[in-house]
């Protein structure tokens, strides 16, 4: 899970059932594998279904929605956002997007949850293998998040969160392959619910370690978050980060006309439908002028 956090210096304590849990988590991953070729290939689709679900429920609401306000959305679509959000159990929006927010206010200081400074491991996993920083505590404890749960839909899935991840990350994406074409449960258990749940965990720590750490930064050479298209094309849009840590506001999270960014493509779909407005924009002559300015001309 995303429950945990870093605490930097000597003396931190280690989480060990976050060790434990997440070791085996990882082992039953890689065992899932070795039951690809003997799965029904709906299965594997569905699988591959319950991931893009899962990653909209983290980068178009846990992120873009609730952590940045970059758009409004109505009740439907939070709803769904809500319900896709409990099939990525990384932590409930409240406590995401909490953590997300001291992060950009904090990047790259002890008061960030996943401190990139102390190397990808940590960014990465490592950070949920240890108590939090007290600075991340403490910074955290100044900001305002009063506005997440003035949202009913918020304040619903933090108080059912454990019972709506049972049945959102693991119950439907087993059953349904088993109800609905015969698929084995054993496999619709571990393909649909356990390698999925662990790749899609594993695409999100990458924008906190390798978005962080390789890449170019176009917008801002000052800052450590970077233009990563392998993580891009993983986690759905989320890898333009030296453009997102620059202007966080931008719905699209990357410069107007880019081409790859799934998440934005279901923003816009969802504003065609009515059930998003005020999809907030960095101008292109804000963009170019910071470009010129702090960019490390790669673009």
């Amino acid at each position: 899970r995303r429950a945990a956090g870093g605490e930097a210096g000597s003396g931190q304590a280690i989480v060990w059932r976050n060790v434990l849990l997440m070791g085996l988590l990882h082992l039953g991953a890689v065992y899932a594998l070795s039951l690809v070729p003997r799965a029904q290939l709906l299965t594997l689709l569905w699988a591959y279904f319950c991931f893009l679900m899962t990653a909209l429920g983290v980068t178009a609401g846990a992120h873009r929605l609730w952590s940045h306000r970059s758009y409004k959305a109505k009740l439907p679509l939070r709803i769904f956002l809500a319900a896709a959000n409990s099939m990525a159990f990384q932590n409930d929006i409240y406590e995401w997007s909490r953590d997300h927010r001291v992060h950009h206010k904090y990047s790259e200081t002890d008061a960030d949850p996943h401190n990139a400074r102390r190397g990808f491991f940590f960014a990465h996993i490592g950070w949920l293998f240890v108590r939090k920083h007290r600075d991340v505590i403490e910074k955290g404890r100044q900001l305002d998040f009063t506005d997440l749960l003035d949202d009913p839909v918020v304040r619903f899935q933090r108080k059912y969160y454990k019972s709506s991840v049972v049945l959102m990350c693991f119950v439907i994406p087993t059953v349904v392959p088993w109800c609905l074409w015969g698929e084995s449960l054993w496999n619709a258990y571990f393909l649909a619910s356990i390698l999925r749940y662990t790749i899609s965990l594993n695409v999100t720590w990458l924008v906190n370690s390798a978005a962080h750490m390789y890449g170019t930064r176009p917008y801002d050479r000052h800052i450590n978050p970077r233009q990563n298209t392998l993580v891009t094309l993983g986690a759905i849009g989320e890898g333009f980060h030296n453009y997102h840590h620059t202007f966080p506001f931008d719905y699209s999270a990357s410069e107007l006309g880019m081409a790859f960014n799934p998440t934005t493509w279901f923003i816009d779909f969802m504003f065609w439908l009515g059930l998003v407005t005020d999809r907030k924009q960095a101008p292109k002559e804000m963009v170019q002028a910071r470009k010129e300015r702090t960019g490390d001309g790669s673009a």
